[in-house]
């Protein structure tokens, strides 16, 4: 896209907050204005066109995440939340941070370190009781833990559920998805503790350039969520 504008800034109006690029509002692809209930995530987008595409002339929509995010709440999310709360809930089912290595030692206590204190925060300030196993053989979780989990999902709002509908697949974890939007944890944290395993496999073996690609657009896709879940509470 052929960056047309000069100036980016956020406006008031009765339903909230908007976006202008040249005194004209910012769109979104289906037509209606981008309109968002903060003044701080309107500066934020303001500020991500006003930078996109200015060294080159041409603007791509990655450079602009907050605005993708922002349309997905305001078309997809916040009319109606409830197929999104329960995408999102569903992952309480599988979480990373119950599936646990049984050898090497090394690894056992790297889990335990990392995912122990998520586990006592899920008991703690989420009331899940979550159940933990070793290798991939999936472990069926109490319903009153998956409740408790989909009732701290619902509790957000449709603006925050865009967020996690980021996060947590990101992350496989909706105990680590909630404590980001809770600001309990940092994006980076939060993704070296859902790398573990991973990390160290890498240890051992190497990695190459396509899988850090991979986890670099998945660190940034982790740090959008966060930020923009911190602008909309």
């Amino acid at each position: 896209m052929k960056r047309v504008w000069t100036e980016a800034r956020a406006i008031a109006s009765p339903e909230g907050w908007g976006v202008q690029l040249d005194g004209k509002p910012l769109r979104l692809p289906d037509g209606p204005a981008l309109l968002v209930p903060q003044h701080g995530l309107a500066e934020a987008v303001a500020a991500e066109w006003q930078a996109a595409g200015q060294a080159t002339g041409v603007m791509d929509y990655t450079d602009v995440p907050l605005t993708r995010l922002a349309g997905t709440a305001q078309l997809r999310i916040v009319p109606d939340t409830s197929a999104v709360v329960t995408a999102i809930a569903a992952y309480g089912e599988t979480d990373l941070i119950c599936y646990w290595a049984d050898t090497p030692p090394a690894l056992v206590e790297r889990q335990e370190t990392a995912w122990r204190p998520w586990l006592d925060w899920s008991r703690r300030e989420v009331g899940a009781v979550l159940t933990v196993t070793t290798g991939i053989i999936h472990v069926k979780q109490h319903p009153a833990a998956l409740a408790a989990l989909r009732r701290a999902v619902a509790a957000e709002s449709g603006w925050v559920l865009a967020g996690l509908g980021i996060a947590v697949p990101a992350l496989g974890s909706l105990v680590l998805g909630l404590a980001l939007a809770r600001g309990e944890i940092t994006p980076a944290n939060a993704h070296v503790t859902a790398r573990v395993d991973e990390l160290f496999q890498i240890e051992q073996w190497g990695t190459d350039d396509a899988a850090e690609l991979r986890q670099g657009q998945v660190a940034t896709d982790i740090a959008d969520a966060a930020r923009f879940m911190e602008l909309v509470r």
